[in-house]
C-alpha cells in the first residue's frame, strides 16, 4: 500500500513538473528594455479598456474552435501604428498561452505595444509591454513620444551575468538585471540608447529633446 501511494506521489510530482515546463516554454519571453519594446511593436498605444467578451476566431487543424479575448478599448494616444484608431484588442485565453488580463472599469489607463491586425484591431501577449500608464516614468514618457523611434537602429543587449560587453558599436549594454537585480532600473527608466555623429550608439538621458549629432551623451 505504501508503495503504491508512494508511486502515485511520483506519479503526479512528473506530471506537475512537465504541465509546469509545458506551460513556461509556451510562454517564454525574452526580457526586453522599453525602447526594444516600442522599436519591435508594430502598434504602441496610450488605452484603456471598456468592454471584454470571449469570441471565436475560425478553428485549428483538428476542427476545434480558436477561442480569444477581445478586449473593447478606448485609444487616448497612438504613439506608432497605422493612421486609423485602435478599438479592439485581441489575446489569447489564458496566461498558459501568453493571454493578457486587463482591468476593464474603463478607469485604469495603460500602455500597450502589440502586433496589428486588421483595421483598427492589434493582437497582444504576455512577451509585448504592457503596463499601467501611472507606473510610467517621464523620462519613458520623453521617449514614447520621440526619442525611442530615432533610437530604433541601435541595438539594446541585455547582460545576463557579468562580465559582459557589447559585440558592435551599434549596440548598448543593458546591466538593470545584473547590477539592480531588477528589469525596470536606472537604463530602463531613465535612458534612451541613441545613434551618434560616428554611427555608435550610447545610452542618453537628458530633459532637453537630444542634439541631432549626439556628439555628448550622459553614461549611466
Amino acid at each position: 500500500m505504501t508503495c503504491t501511494i508512494s508511486s502515485l506521489f511520483v506519479t503526479l510530482t512528473v506530471l506537475l513538473l512537465w504541465r509546469v515546463s509545458e506551460i513556461a516554454e509556451a510562454c517564454g519571453c525574452s526580457l526586453v528594455h522599453p525602447q526594444q519594446a516600442f522599436c519591435n511593436a508594430d502598434v504602441v498605444i496610450r488605452a484603456k479598456v471598456v468592454a471584454v467578451q470571449e469570441v471565436v476566431s475560425g478553428n485549428d487543424i483538428y476542427g476545434n474552435p480558436i477561442k480569444r479575448i477581445q478586449y473593447d478599448i478606448k485609444q487616448i494616444k497612438m504613439f506608432k501604428g497605422p493612421d486609423q484608431d485602435i478599438e479592439a484588442i485581441f489575446t489569447a485565453p489564458s496566461s498558459a498561452v501568453c493571454g493578457v488580463t486587463l482591468e476593464t472599469n474603463g478607469k485604469k489607463e495603460y500602455l500597450i505595444t502589440g502586433k496589428a491586425e486588421a483595421v483598427g484591431k492589434m493582437h497582444v501577449t504576455l512577451c509585448d509591454l504592457i503596463m499601467p500608464w501611472d507606473t510610467i516614468s517621464s523620462t519613458q514618457k520623453r521617449g514614447l513620444n520621440q526619442r525611442y523611434q530615432m533610437g530604433c537602429e541601435c541595438k539594446i543587449t541585455r547582460c545576463p551575468v557579468l562580465p559582459c560587453s557589447i559585440s558592435a558599436p551599434e549596440e548598448c549594454l543593458w546591466t538593470d538585471l545584473v547590477i539592480e537585480k531588477q528589469v525596470f532600473g536606472r537604463q530602463a527608466n531613465h535612458y534612451s540608447c541613441m545613434k551618434r555623429a560616428d554611427g555608435s550608439c550610447s545610452w542618453y538621458r537628458g530633459l532637453a529633446p537630444p542634439k541631432k549629432e549626439l556628439m555628448e551623451t550622459e553614461d549611466p
